[in-house]
């Protein structure tokens, strides 16, 4: 697969970077297009021509596919995008965040609030508590924060309840007595050959 990114570029510059594809660059003004990113490796520069514009790297909210085709009828998959850079014009001030809160199109818009399982809100002290304790279970000890003598009622209480719940099973009633030749009475003896079916 290719590795590929979306570049989201201001509208103006769009129409120079399609300027510079289509003609032969060395009739264009914009002759260079060029992008570099800082150490941290969120923020850079994009120039193009003697222009510079500054850019940011940006995690998409979820994963875009990206397509591409021979024939015009099959399509074959050519990447996972999970990034996106965005140039902005001089004036723009730079995002704060390092995840794009919208995605591409409309219906994506603020997709992780819309779309997207909200993480819980879990107390760190809660949490190393509880994973000290599942690390004392695993090494053959006991949890500290568990009252033994109540969970033993507990279950009792419960095993109780089951059972009270449970009705008793309905005994089956007797049948007559019925001798052998009584059930067979008026049919005449059979063996096995003559339960055979002979027709073809």
């Amino acid at each position: 697969m290719d590795e590929q990114f979306i570049l989201r570029v201001p509208p103006s510059v769009a129409e120079r970077i399609d300027r510079l594809l289509d003609e032969n660059p060395s009739s264009s003004e914009d002759k260079s297009l060029d992008l570099s990113f800082s150490e941290d490796g969120r923020s850079g520069t994009f120039v193009i021509g003697n222009d510079h514009f500054s850019a940011s790297l940006l995690d998409l909210p979820c994963v875009v596919e990206s397509y591409k085709s021979y024939d015009d009828s099959c399509l074959i998959k050519t990447a996972d995008i999970g990034q996106m850079i965005m140039v902005r014009e001089a004036g723009d001030a730079a995002p704060d965040v390092i995840e794009y809160r919208h995605g591409l199109t409309p219906p994506m818009r603020d997709a992780r609030k819309r779309k997207f399982r909200r993480e819980p809100d879990l107390n760190p002290e809660l949490v190393s508590r509880v994973e000290k304790d599942l690390l004392k279970i695993m090494a053959g000890g006991t949890s500290e924060n568990v009252n033994l003598e109540a969970a033993e009622q507990d279950d009792e209480g419960q095993g109780s309840a089951r059972n009270a719940s449970k009705k008793p099973a309905p005994t089956p009633s007797a049948k007559p007595d019925v001798t052998e030749a009584a059930r067979n009475a008026g049919e005449p003896d059979r063996s096995d050959s003559d339960e055979s079916d002979d027709s073809v």
